[in-house]
């Protein structure tokens, strides 16, 4: 958090955020994230990066993205993995080769950033609301809806952990309908689940970051009313042609008088800055 001068009183300004998923980073993108993330590093606070890091989860293409990532960014970046990441089943490596990058990859975790709380997880499908697969009939069933609830939980863990007042949830999956809307109906229930929401719900989060979603929406709510941003890098770029492919958004402080207006609302100011 940030002090400075308001109105003739010194003020405390929110955490800025930098928020963008599905760089799809492969073998051939060698300076074509440079710009963005110089961008992201040079407006904000922290830079989280929402899953799909990598276009087939190679470690080569870790690599190119660590040294995109080199030189850029002097804020702290926290990632979380994507499906992608886990393609070619090298995930450890590539969480390896970002952390020795100095990017922090959570799974299940959290970390404190300036007095806010970020939790990690990568998610996972299911679908959402009364449409949401239930544990029933064949076994590959129980396990799939199996692994949807064990992400739930580890979220649920990582958010347990914080003692922060402001707490982020950073993840790849969505966890409301609202932010996968424009996709086709018939592939809702693959790009999040509704066991997500629960654990935020629960936590008060201030705002949800996810991807995934390449022709969703910008924005939703979950049931507490905490903002939730698809910042899923395909979508961003058509919603702001003429800016950098990067949301931020301003997390206002916990004594904020306005809090409840502007709890993880993006600013006009900061929408200015490129989405």
């Amino acid at each position: 958090m940030d002090a400075r001068h308001r109105g003739g009183r010194l003020a405390v300004t929110g955490l800025r955020v930098a928020a963008v998923g599905d760089l799809h980073c492969g073998r051939t993108s060698k300076g074509d994230l440079r710009a963005m993330f110089e961008a992201a590093g040079a407006e904000s606070d922290v830079v989280l990066l929402c899953g799909d890091l990598t276009d087939y989860g190679l470690p080569e293409e870790a690599r190119i993205l660590a040294k995109e990532l080199a030189g850029t960014v002097k804020a702290p970046v926290l990632a979380v993995l994507g499906n992608h990441d886990h393609e070619s089943g090298f995930p450890e490596e590539v969480v390896r080769i970002l952390t020795d990058a100095g990017v922090r990859v959570l799974e299940g975790d959290g970390v404190e950033v300036k007095g806010v709380g970020f939790a990690g997880i990568k998610g996972f499908c299911g679908g959402f609301g009364q449409r949401t697969l239930e544990p029933w009939g064949e076994p590959i069933v129980k396990r799939f809806v199996r692994e949807a609830m064990e992400e739930a939980l580890k979220l649920e863990t990582a958010l347990a952990k914080l003692r922060t007042r402001q707490k982020v949830a950073v993840l790849h999956y969505a966890p409301v309908a609202d932010t996968v809307v424009g996709e086709p109906s018939e592939i809702y229930a693959f790009l999040g689940s509704s066991r997500l929401e629960e654990p935020l719900n629960r936590y008060g989060v201030s705002a949800v970051f996810h991807g995934h979603a390449h022709r969703g929406s910008l924005e939703g709510r979950i049931a507490s009313g905490a903002p939730v941003y698809n910042v899923a890098m395909p979508l961003l770029k058509r919603a702001f042609p003429d800016r950098p492919a990067v949301r931020f958004v301003e997390i206002a402080p916990p004594d904020d008088p306005d809090r409840e207006r502007r709890s993880g609302v993006p600013t006009r100011r900061a929408e200015d800055r490129g989405g």
